[in-house]
């Protein structure tokens, strides 16, 4: 199979291919592994192919919306029974996971093919994909940016037609962003709609959530159908659709409320192009009907800041201790940046923590009493285009005396060096908009309409009320059809 002819296929396109005759699961899975070999050396999307699993995977019977799909796992969580989960992390790169994680399962059940597992930062700990373990993901846009994080290797991969759509998970933006670098679309779902178990309950108290990233909305509709619903192992039971969300994808949105800004108390300087992404997304809604205003953030977008870091920090210390009693490894066993946010999360108090998390309630009442008066909020999903693989680094010059306070337990004084706000303003200075959905719960979405002067992507983001996946799906069709994008390829296809 010709790969202009197997990247013009969505996922569900290339299920009907192959249930039609066109083509076989075999056929799909060459096309797929000869993308990757073509491409790899070039965005270092997969970092642990899975052969000899897809291999098997061929002889068994495939049924389901995605039978013969080739599909990619992220190497952080998404456990594929018998093969490491990384998380990016020295550590762990050789611990084979005991069972498959539930929506691994619910993949397999609906039929892909997983033939390799994608790059991600240690942890999921930023919103670059540059491990220390795995070396840096590129973006088929310009292979010197990063194509975001903590998804990033996912990302690139679709965009680059290695896939037609990948797994993806995101606790602080990490469907979002790196679907908003690459020119994707990426939905993160409501709290508790998709499960995480069985090894897991609910990762940064029910903040993170698995997904897909995808070129078409119907893809990432037909996957969530695949992912959503309740399991014995979770803490609860999630308010579900009641319907196929696959079916909303072409239905009227009706007229939307939709409130919009740009603005970001976290980062002052958000790029011109960030800003004309959003007021020329309003000017498309308006044109089809909507009701568009420019609204203050329905937020205090600073403190919020501070409560994702303070629970953010924790988790990393947190899941650095974890993963020290499990492996036994000492410091080597991860990145000193790791190590900076574990020590500064380990200073936490528990009344801090759990008033970081009881704060959260403000942020939803807040996003709460906006979404009386609108439907939608609407912002930028990036505050700059792309960063620069290596723009984050911290300085070499700074990298000695970090580590020497690393190992004399005297962390705070890193404040004092502006370690620390480098790290806090290079995570969220250019995503400041991301955090929102995951501390409140809400879904909320990355829409590719914009592309730089430089030909870069750089999406939108939608943030929906609770329970409002199937209005942010039904809108994305919309604006898909309007101003599509399914077939703009980067440079490297």
């Amino acid at each position: 199979m010709e790969h202009r002819d197997y990247a013009e296929l969505d996922g569900l396109g290339l299920a009907a291919a192959i249930a039609g005759g066109e083509l076989t699961a075999a056929e799909a899975l060459e096309a797929a592994q000869r993308r990757a070999q073509a491409v790899g050396g070039r965005i270092n999307a997969i970092v642990r192919p899975l052969e000899a699993q897809a291999a098997a995977r061929l002889d068994e019977p495939l049924t389901g919306p995605f039978a013969g799909v080739p599909f990619l796992l992220k190497d952080l969580g998404q456990q594929y029974a018998g093969v490491p989960s990384s998380y990016g992390c020295r550590a762990l790169s050789q611990l084979p996971a005991m069972e498959h994680a539930t929506v691994v399962q619910r993949w397999l059940d609906a039929g892909v093919v997983v033939f390799g597992r994608t790059n991600t930062p240690e942890f999921g700990a930023k919103g670059i994909t540059e491990p220390e373990l795995f070396g840096p993901a590129r973006n088929p846009w310009d292979a010197d940016r990063t194509p975001g994080g903590s998804s990033g290797g996912s990302a690139a991969a679709v965009a680059a037609g290695i896939v037609p759509v990948a797994g993806a998970s995101d606790g602080g933006g990490s469907i979002r962003i790196p679907s908003a670098c690459c020119g994707l679309f990426g939905l993160k779902a409501g709290r508790g709609l998709v499960p995480h178990g069985p090894i897991a309950g609910e990762p940064l108290l029910g903040a993170a959530t698995d997904g897909v990233v995808s070129r078409t909305v119907r893809d990432s509709a037909a996957m969530l159908d695949v992912l959503a619903g309740p399991d014995p192992t979770v803490p609860f039971a999630p308010a579900t659709h009641g319907g196929s969300y696959l079916d909303e994808v072409g239905r009227d949105p009706g007229r939307l409320r939709i409130g919009f800004h740009a603005s970001s108390a976290i980062n002052s300087s958000v790029d011109r192009e960030a800003v004309t992404a959003v007021t020329e997304a309003a000017a498309l809604l308006e044109s089809l009907g909507h009701h568009v205003e420019a609204v203050a953030s329905p937020v205090d977008d600073a403190a919020l800041a501070r409560d994702f870091l303070t629970l953010w920090f924790a988790n990393v210390a947190y899941e650095v201790g974890h993963v020290r009693q499990l492996t036994g490894a000492g410091r080597e066993g991860f990145e000193q940046d790791t190590l900076i946010m574990a020590a500064l999360g380990s200073r936490t108090t528990a009344v801090e923590f759990v008033a970081a998390v009881e704060r959260r309630h403000e942020h939803v009442r807040a996003l709460a009493d906006f979404h009386d008066r609108f439907d939608l909020l609407l912002t930028p999903t990036l505050a700059t285009p792309p960063p620069r693989i290596g723009q984050f680094d911290t300085p070499k010059a700074l990298r000695p005396l970090a580590e020497t306070l690393l190992r004399t337990r005297t962390a705070p004084v890193l404040r004092r060096l502006g370690i620390v706000e480098r790290m806090i303003d290079d995570n969220l200075g250019w995503v400041p908009y991301t955090q929102l959905a995951n501390l409140t719960g809400r879904p909320a979405a990355s829409v590719p309409l914009h592309w730089t002067a430089e030909g870069l992507p750089l999406g939108v983001q939608f943030v929906a009320p609770l329970g409002g996946e199937a209005t942010l799906l039904r809108l994305a069709a919309q604006l898909e059809e309007a101003k599509p994008w399914k077939d703009r390829r980067p440079p490297l296809l």
